[in-house]
């Protein structure tokens, strides 16, 4: 079922998104992190994907290999795992980093053919050893001409103009939107501009990037409405759950940490100590966001499913 077939005027619903595990490890790992969060009725489940980069090994008479590595595939089989294993339905993140857009089209023909009606339409970010955004050869440059290629397949239009008999692609297109802005953005105003043309160009639904401060969620939902984007905007939200996260939030995510948390947070000897204030401060951002009606709440939970549970049975 689509994620948009599902938001419920007057419902908020619960939702969550995992990471792949490891390349290496079993997908027990991700059935003990969904088990805890089933007594909340999750309407949907996001998986991650996670780009190929490269390493360079060396070889003999000092010569250097250049090595493609995967740390966390398998996002796909996952959502098709999750989907047969639990009967919820998923939505796989696809990006436009290190696929050309025949890879990306068969991509969205697999998950079809699984049944999974669902996409979060991505750019991706920079592999570790570039400074920028490099798309592959023949991919997508940005998250808006991979919307335009899945409402191409959706109107039943594929690369090879010789395919007989062509049969559309029905996929439900979510987009991320940045409550404080992209940090590549030179203003809001101007992040909006291109979210809008991604919601113009035919998806359906907006899920932010985290934030902690409720305040600016509203705001960008107030001017994202000036703007003229209808679409739902669902509001992401992961916890604190350790005294490193009050740096590297800021520095990773390019998100503000609010004065009051981190007076808490500073007061902290533990990361058990952390954990706790950053429950508690979801806790209540959840309460005033479901106060506000929003359309779901979609918890970032990093493979770690304790904190988000606790914070679901406060709150649903």
């Amino acid at each position: 079922m689509k994620v948009i077939d599902k938001l419920v005027p007057g419902k908020t619903l619960f939702s969550f998104e995992i990471l792949p595990p490891q390349k290496g490890s079993s997908i027990d790992s991700i059935y003990d992190a969904i088990d805890p969060l089933l007594a909340f009725d999750p309407s949907y489940i996001n998986v991650t994907y996670h780009r190929q980069e490269y390493i360079y090994k060396k070889r003999e008479k000092g010569y250097l290999e250049k090595v493609a590595v995967r740390k966390r595939p398998g996002t796909v089989g996952i959502c098709a795992a999750i989907k047969h294993k639990y009967n919820i339905d998923t939505v796989p993140h696809l990006i436009c980093g290190g696929f050309t857009k025949d890879e990306t089209e068969n991509a969205l023909i697999d998950l079809q053919f699984l049944g999974i009606d669902n996409v979060l339409a991505l750019r991706g970010d920079p592999i570790k050893t570039e400074q920028v955004f490099n798309p592959a050869e023949g991919g997508n440059q940005n998250a808006l001409e991979l919307v335009e290629q899945i409402m191409r397949l959706k109107n039943g239009q594929y690369l090879d103009e010789d395919v007989k008999n062509p049969q559309p692609l029905d996929l439900c297109v979510g987009v991320a939107g940045y409550p404080e802005k992209h940090f590549e953005a030179p203003n809001m105003a101007t992040d909006i501009h291109h979210l809008k043309n991604k919601i113009d160009a035919g998806a359906d639904y907006i899920v932010t990037q985290l934030f902690f401060d409720n305040a600016k969620y509203f705001e960008f939902v107030e001017k994202c409405r000036k703007a003229g984007i209808t679409v739902p905007i669902i509001p992401g939200i992961k916890p604190i759950s350790r005294l490193s996260h009050l740096t590297f939030m800021p520095k990773f995510f390019h998100v503000d940490i609010p004065e009051a948390l981190s007076i808490e947070l500073l007061k902290c000897k533990t990361d058990t100590e952390a954990a706790e204030v950053g429950k508690e401060w979801a806790i209540q951002q959840a309460r005033e966001l479901i106060s506000y009606n929003v359309p779901s709440i979609h918890f970032y939970t990093m493979g770690k499913s304790v904190q988000t549970a606790a914070i679901a049975k406060a709150v649903y």
